[in-house]
């Protein structure tokens, strides 16, 4: 790939700054159990996640649950998870230190999520405090894998398009990028696993954080 300046760096949220899986998978199981469903491990959560709640939802609730019940249990789920969304969740190690550094760099970042929009922003304050320069979540926009949370956050920046990576967990993420026109680099820590990412071909991968320091700087 040809070397380009890039000067923001827009992260994806759960399986890539913060390790939300164990809030994630207890939310749906509390909501499960209200509706007296089987629950989920934390392997099937793993694989469910990644396209919004309502998806998670769909996917954790037994074949042909009505449409109905499958909104009353989102609804639960939404109502746990507010309550108890940072019960668990923590950012993965070297995250700080990563941001740290892109600060120093002169780096802008931005955050886009597909969780509920006031989730991401409270999460990234609780967690990031002032490293974060804009966080964008679902539904004021199109959810990933559509580009426009991408978009609106590059513009928020003011920044353009081909100054921009990308960073993610997931086949989402890298559809994503694609989508936005911009290089794609996928983290293996989160929460798929790196032979998976490899088959979707991103431009990039990374094992540990610190590593996107050496693509944005060599």
């Amino acid at each position: 790939m040809e070397k380009k300046m890039y000067n923001i760096v827009i992260f994806d949220l759960d399986g890539t700054l913060l390790n939300t899986l164990e809030d994630l998978k207890d939310a749906v199981n509390a909501a499960l159990r209200q509706y007296h469903y089987p629950e989920r491990d934390l392997e099937e959560v793993r694989n469910f996640v990644g396209n919004g709640a309502k998806v998670l939802i769909e996917r954790s609730v037994p074949e042909h649950t009505s449409i109905e019940n499958i909104e009353k249990c989102l609804g639960s789920f939404r109502a746990y998870y507010k309550e108890h969304c940072k019960d668990k969740t923590k950012p993965y190690d070297s995250i700080i230190e990563l941001l740290t550094t892109l600060r120093e760099l002169k780096i802008k970042i931005g955050v886009v999520s597909n969780k509920f929009d006031a989730a991401t922003k409270e999460l990234c304050k609780d967690f990031f405090q002032d490293k974060i320069d804009v966080a964008i979540g679902t539904p004021q926009i199109s959810k990933k894998p559509a580009p426009d949370s991408v978009w609106e956050a590059i513009e928020e920046l003011g920044g353009k398009r081909e100054q921009a990576l990308y960073v993610g967990d997931s086949e989402v993420d890298i559809q994503t990028a694609k989508n936005a026109g911009i290089p794609s680099v996928s983290v293996t820590w989160g929460f798929r696993k790196k032979e998976f990412l490899k088959t979707k071909e991103p431009d990039y991968i990374i094992d540990t954080p610190m590593e996107l320091i050496h693509i944005l700087t060599t």
